[in-house]
């Protein structure tokens, strides 16, 4: 849920997902409807199906239990190094490095003296995120923990607040008088009239229905036709809607 998703709005979802459905075997026994219902305006609403697979696999293969082990997590649907990673260390106390976009931030400014870290170097920010580890698990979950941590709060990307770091005595972006980035930058992707804002207009109508609905109803929803008609074509290849035999539309069963 928190993939791309922010925790202010993803706490009263998982919240109340966790209310209703306390083990992976309890999310596998609901149809994929319920579970994009209770996904809700997350966004991404693949990650919702992935998960509801990723459930039927620990309940069948792992006993109910979520695996600790990476490569095991990362053989589950929808689950990519990171999400493997950030379980493994923060559900389990493993010693793995975990990069996200502000321990990026904190390592490119902390250790080499960047202003911001530039695109994504999946191999190199690993090693960099690695070399900071202590070797025992305790103490590397906790490090791992205090970097994203430092990242989203101090050492954040507009206006880093260097008086309360840490860290700032050894930082060398601070020891460089803190040189703007001056490097390539990750391209902002808008959202207002793009397949993504579509795909989720349709989907709230599927979503907010009773049951199946006319293609009236999801036409309303977006006056481009070209385009809405392309978007309800990719989610019906997706498996986030499934059209009927007398031709209505709903969430999959």
């Amino acid at each position: 849920m928190l993939q791309q998703t922010p925790v202010a709005r993803v706490e009263p979802v998982w919240t109340e997902w966790m209310a209703r459905w306390p083990a992976p075997s309890a999310v596998a026994a609901a149809s994929r409807a319920d579970v994009l219902r209770a996904w809700g305006k997350l966004g991404y609403p693949r990650r919702a199906l992935r998960l509801h697979e990723a459930a039927a696999v620990i309940a069948a293969e792992h006993g109910d239990i979520v695996p600790s082990d990476v490569v095991a997590l990362e053989a589950l649907p929808g689950v990519g190094s990171y999400t493997a990673r950030a379980v493994a260390v923060f559900g389990y106390g493993r010693r793995f490095p975990v990069v996200d976009t502000n321990v990026r931030r904190v390592v490119a400014r902390a250790v080499h003296g960047r202003g911001d870290a530039g695109p994504a170097r999946t191999i190199p920010d690993l090693a960099d995120v690695e070399a900071l580890l202590p070797a025992d698990d305790p103490s590397a979950g906790v490090v791992s923990a205090g970097l994203m941590e430092l990242g989203a709060v101090v050492c954040t990307a507009r206006a880093p607040r260097c008086v309360a770091c840490p860290v700032r005595s050894v930082c060398a972006w601070q020891a460089a008088g803190r040189p703007e980035y001056a490097g390539p930058r990750k391209p902002v992707q808008g959202f207002a009239g793009t397949d993504r804002q579509v795909r989720g207009r349709l989907l709230d109508v599927l979503r907010d229905a009773p049951g199946a609905v006319e293609r009236a109803a999801l036409d309303a929803a977006w006056s481009d036709a070209a385009q809405r008609d392309r978007c309800l074509h990719s989610l019906l290849v997706d498996g986030l809607a499934e059209q009927h035999d007398d031709g209505r539309f709903a969430l999959p069963s």
